[in-house]
C-alpha cells in the first residue's frame, strides 16, 4: 500500500520579506508536520517569519492550556493571589502560582477563574489581544474569538483552564507573549515584504497594558519553571539560557475534533531577544504541547548553533539577510 504523500507546512507561504536566518530555522524545526510557528521580534512587533501561513492565518482554534496565561494575569490584577500564595487542590496537593504555571494544573486554574468569574475573565482576554487581529495590515489574517457565553459543561472553570469557547490565532498569542516579553507595550504585528518596507519599519503601539513589572515578573518565573522543570522541558536549549514558555494540549471539537498541541515562548538573551509561537494539529492523537515545546527547542538550538543570541552578536535592525522572490513594485 502506497504511504500517503509528507506533509509540506511551507506550501503557498508567501516568504518575501522573512529573515533568512529565522525562516531556515523554523522551517528544519518544523519538518513535515502539520502546524504553523510564528516568529516575533518583541522589541518592536515585527514578524519575521510565519510557516504555513494558510493555517496561521484562520479564525482560530482553542487555545488549550495557554489559556493560563490570560487567568493568571486576571488573577493577579485583582489581587485573588500572589505569586506564593498556596491554594489547595485537594487534602494532599496545593500550588502556588509558579508550580501550576509550571505543571499547567488544571485545577488551580479553574478556582481562580470560578473565583474571577465569566465577565473579568472575558475582560482581561481582550484587554490582552484575544478575539481581535493581532496584526496590521498582514493580508489573509482573521481575528479569534471571545467566548460569547459560560461553557454549559464545566462553567467558567473548563475557560480558564482549557480554553473552552476561546478561538485563538497563532498571531494573537505571538503578540500576547511579545507584551510578556517587552514589559508590557501590546504592539500591532506588521509584516514588511519587502526591502523597503523594512528600513522604513516603525512600529505601531496597539495600546499599552496596565501590567505591573512584578506581575510580569511572577508570570515569566512560572513560565520559566514550565521550562525548567515542567511540562516544556523540551523547550530547553543551553542551561546558561532562560526560555519562557507555555503549553497547551488538548482537542478542538470546533475544528472536527482536532487534537491540538500549543507552544508559547520567548527568550531574555543577548540582542536577538524572540518570540516564538509552536501550534500542531492532527487528527489523529499524536500532538502535545510538550512535542510543540520540542519544536521551539530545536528552533532555539538552530539559531544558538549560528551564533544568533550571542551576546556579542551586532542586533540586525535592518534585516539584511531578508528573502524577496517578487519586485516590490508590480501592480
Amino acid at each position: 500500500m502506497a504511504r500517503p504523500p509528507l506533509y509540506d507546512p511551507t506550501e503557498g507561504d508567501n516568504v518575501d520579506g522573512d529573515d533568512l536566518t529565522i525562516r531556515l530555522a523554523a522551517v528544519n524545526a518544523l519538518g513535515n508536520q502539520k502546524g504553523s510557528v510564528v516568529v516575533v521580534d518583541p522589541a518592536n512587533g515585527r514578524v519575521l517569519t510565519i510557516v504555513n501561513q494558510k493555517l496561521a492565518y484562520q479564525s482560530g482554534f482553542i487555545p488549550c492550556s495557554t489559556i493560563k496565561l490570560v487567568t493568571a494575569l486576571a488573577a493577579l490584577k485583582e489581587h485573588l493571589v500572589e505569586r506564593e500564595t498556596v491554594v489547595h487542590i485537594s487534602r494532599r496537593l496545593s500550588f502556588n502560582l509558579t508550580n501550576a504555571l509550571a505543571v499547567s494544573n488544571n485545577a488551580y486554574f479553574a478556582y481562580l477563574g470560578n473565583r474571577l468569574g465569566f465577565d473579568r475573565v472575558v475582560h482581561y482576554a481582550q484587554m490582552l489581544g484575544l478575539g481581535e487581529k493581532a496584526g496590521l495590515e498582514i493580508e489573509g489574517e482573521q481575528p479569534g474569538e471571545i467566548v460569547s457565553e459560560t461553557p454549559r459543561w464545566g462553567g467558567v472553570g473548563m475557560m480558564t483552564s482549557f480554553g473552552t469557547g476561546f478561538l485563538v490565532t497563532p498571531l494573537e498569542l505571538a503578540g500576547l507573549l511579545t507584551a510578556l516579553a517587552n514589559g508590557g507595550t501590546l504592539y500591532y504585528l506588521r509584516y514588511p515584504r519587502t526591502q523597503a518596507d523594512t528600513e522604513s519599519f516603525k512600529p505601531e503601539i496597539k495600546r499599552p497594558l496596565e501590567l505591573a513589572a512584578s506581575e510580569i515578573e511572577d508570570i515569566k518565573t512560572g513560565m520559566r519553571g514550565a521550562v525548567e522543570f515542567g511540562t516544556a522541558r523540551r523547550a530547553a536549549y543551553d542551561p546558561n539560557e532562560p526560555v519562557f514558555g507555555k503549553t497547551g494540549t488538548c482537542t478542538d471539537y470546533h475544528a472536527g475534533a482536532t487534537f491540538m498541541g500549543w507552544f508559547g515562548s520567548f527568550t531574555d538573551a543577548g540582542p536577538h531577544q524572540v518570540v516564538v509561537v509552536v501550534m500542531l494539529t492532527s487528527p489523529l492523537h499524536n500532538v502535545s504541547g510538550p512535542l510543540a515545546s520540542g519544536v521551539a527547542g530545536a528552533f532555539y538550538k538552530n539559531l544558538a548553533a549560528q551564533q544568533y543570541f550571542a551576546s556579542n552578536a551586532p542586533r540586525r535592525d535592518g534585516l539584511p539577510e531578508i528573502m524577496v522572490t517578487k519586485s516590490c513594485c508590480g501592480k
